[in-house]
């Protein structure tokens, strides 16, 4: 019997891998807030576009509003519910599904950041699992339609890698890897956290450059001032990450200890990373913008103090300082009330020492 799943939130990454699961038959709800994309989702399907190599398509779902999501409480309980909101949403969204869960569901925070302890303080630690989204570079366009920012990634890259708190192998992973699959390429992880945090660095070097200067992510890569900073803001959450005892993976393909490296200054490591960083961006769309950047577009609160912010609060909790990242923090909060103007001088006026 095919298991029951609930999506928390059908935005860009919700509703891709959403709409990939149900294309592939599985038994998949939406809920969302925005009342235009659920209406438009009822009306005619959840459609999906790539930048390249991959067919448009639409498939029929079934969305419920935030307000109809007692429906649930007439269907079969939840096996399965993807926390797909943002950080700052996690733990109401968390409250809002935990009452239509069976009694093994569990729920999967399919998200940025590291919500995996917000989510257990709702459900418990044994029906809290994670699954990193690496590098899917998608965007909720308009009602009904997700547009993925280049082509599938496949053997070349690893996208989703899905698991538990504890580190086992388990079949609830296992099966929350199957799901995610139908999107693009999965693993099962042991190191939940180290994935975690090496997802953390790498949104931390792009999220909040992209959305407090106004350049798409292309830009901000070509541009030598940004891209060395961007450098130095990777530097610094590694060597947190570090100190708080993570195993870190690799970011973009890169081993964290050169990133690090690079980033205090060491001249060999950051060519070296320059040019992998460079090599790295061909094949994504010009436009691209990371979802902070399209947060500060759309007139939305960012996640920068659960990025940056959360790196320079770990940072004070192991005494290491995190300068590069405490400065970015303080100018995307300015640049999102709208004290400030996006401009990339606020990052290339910048004096550090």
């Amino acid at each position: 019997m095919s298991k029951r799943i609930v999506i928390v939130g059908a935005g860009a990454v919700g509703g891709y891998c959403g709409a990939h699961m149900a294309r592939a038959g599985e038994d998949i709800t939406f809920v969302d807030p925005w009342p235009d994309h659920v209406e438009h989702m009822r009306a005619h399907g959840l459609r999906v576009t790539h930048a390249a190599g991959v067919d448009a398509f639409t498939v029929p779902v079934k969305a419920l509003h935030l307000t109809e999501v007692q429906r649930l409480s007439k269907e079969a309980p939840v096996d399965i519910a993807f926390v797909c909101m943002k950080s700052y949403d996690t733990a109401w969204a968390t409250m809002l599904i935990r009452p239509y869960l069976a009694s093994g569901g569990y729920v999967v925070s399919l998200q940025n950041c590291m919500n995996e302890e917000i989510v257990a303080g709702v459900v418990g630690w044994g029906r809290t699992l994670g699954c990193i989204a690496s590098r899917i570079l998608v965007e909720l366009r308009e009602p009904g339609h997700i547009h993925r920012n280049a082509g599938k990634a496949g053997a070349a890259h690893t996208v989703f890698r899905a698991g538990e708190v504890h580190g086992r192998i388990t079949p609830r992973a296992e099966a929350v890897c199957r799901l995610v699959a139908h999107a693009d390429s999965a693993k099962v992880t042991a190191n939940l956290w180290g994935e975690r945090w090496s997802k953390l660095v790498a949104n931390s070097m792009y999220n909040g450059l992209s959305a407090c200067t106004g350049l798409a992510s292309g830009e901000v890569v070509q541009r030598d001032a940004l891209r060395r900073f961007s450098i130095r803001l990777g530097s610094e959450a590694i060597r947190v990450g570090q100190a708080q005892g993570y195993q870190l993976e690799e970011i973009f393909h890169i081993a964290p200890e050169l990133i690090a490296r690079a980033g205090e200054g060491d001249a060999a490591a950051l060519g070296d990373v320059e040019a992998r960083l460079l090599a790295g961006h061909k094949g994504v769309a010009a436009e691209q913008r990371p979802s902070m950047a399209q947060d500060m577009i759309k007139g939305r609160r960012t996640e920068i103090d659960f990025l940056n912010g959360f790196v320079v609060a770990k940072g004070q909790e192991s005494d290491i300082a995190a300068p590069a990242n405490a400065a970015l923090t303080d100018i995307v909060r300015k640049v999102e009330r709208g004290v400030l103007p996006p401009d990339p001088r606020h990052i290339t006026d910048l004096r550090l020492n």
